[in-house]
């Protein structure tokens, strides 16, 4: 059998206070591994907030910080100008944050830090939801879903918004990289936490990160449909370098999405027709993905050279 390519150093210990099957666990673990021991993590208010334990006690072997709910893109940009008055050139700094805090009450802060051009890499962990608060919905959250705050019942309150398209936005900002993993592979995931370390300027890393409280599965369960919404087309991971779309994995049958849906209690109130409403809705976002990635092969955006501009 194949051996995995994963580094075996851990640069995150034993005794993390999170959920059991939590998704983000394994999201920060393999940040780590990518980044390695040469790195400061800034997270805003979210699961990871409390996660890492009380202090004096943490389970991560690096740097890091608490911000603001609202403020990771702002940390991010303080960090690498400290660092850089220092003449601290050789450390890593990584912005860690959830769905709410990214594309909801952190988008003005990474909308920033994009722009500036900071030399950062700014990770959100996406486990569709405000877990930390109480499962509120976020902007994340996918049309359909039950939320404490989309509850259904009699009225069929449910989330009926789409669920936003971050790697669009992150893409207009014109950045040299940013790419989605999933934590069901993770070599996937840490070649591309490895490739952004390499590259200057803003880079953005968009995690699939199942959550069993928040989504309603058994936590055992966590890797399987971590991998089942890539393998549905829910969640495909791919990059964007300097504009150019790169699709890295390609199902040749994909999975119905049906399959994904029926673990997953959140979903569990769906009739036939709001199933095949998403099944359609998967359907037309890959036909979108592939069609970028036609359009940009041969006509990728001119590169800003963050060289220039630091």
């Amino acid at each position: 059998m194949a051996r995995l390519t994963i580094p075996k150093e851990e640069y995150m210990l034993p005794g993390h206070v999170g959920c059991p099957g939590c998704g983000a666990t394994l999201a920060m673990r393999y940040v780590l591994k990518g980044v390695g021991p040469r790195a400061i993590i800034t997270v805003p208010a979210c699961c990871w907030a409390v996660m890492s334990g009380a202090f004096p006690r943490t389970c991560v072997t690096v740097p890091f910080l608490d911000n603001a709910f609202e403020a990771t893109g702002a940390s991010i940009s303080g960090l690498r100008a400290g660092l850089d008055k220092m003449g601290v050139k050789d450390a890593t700094v990584v912005g860690f944050a959830g769905d709410g805090g990214t594309v909801d009450i952190g988008l003005q802060s990474l909308s920033g830090a994009l722009e500036r051009r900071t030399d950062a890499i700014y990770v959100m962990y996406d486990n569709e939801a405000y877990m930390n608060t109480g499962i509120q919905r976020s902007g994340s959250t996918p049309a359909g879903a039950w939320t404490s705050t989309t509850q259904g019942g009699k009225t069929g309150d449910w989330k009926r918004e789409p669920k936003k398209d971050i790697m669009a936005i992150v893409a207009a900002h014109r950045v040299p990289y940013a790419a989605t993993v999933s934590i069901g592979f993770p070599e996937d995931f840490v070649k591309k936490v490895e490739k952004a370390k390499a590259i200057r300027g803003p880079r953005f890393i968009h995690v699939f990160s199942p959550c069993p409280p928040g989504w309603k599965y058994p936590p055992e369960k966590t890797i399987e449909i971590a991998k089942m919404a890539v393998e549905s087309n829910v969640f495909p991971l791919y990059e964007i370098v300097d504009g150019r779309y790169v699709v890295n994995r390609k199902p040749g049958r994909p999975r119905p999405v049906a399959e994904y849906l029926k673990v997953q209690g959140r979903f569990g109130h769906l009739h036939p027709a709001g199933v095949e409403a998403m099944q359609q809705e998967v359907d037309a976002n890959w036909r979108r993905l592939l069609a970028l990635e036609r359009m940009t092969a041969d006509a990728p955006l001119p590169a800003v050279r963050d060289e220039a501009v630091r």
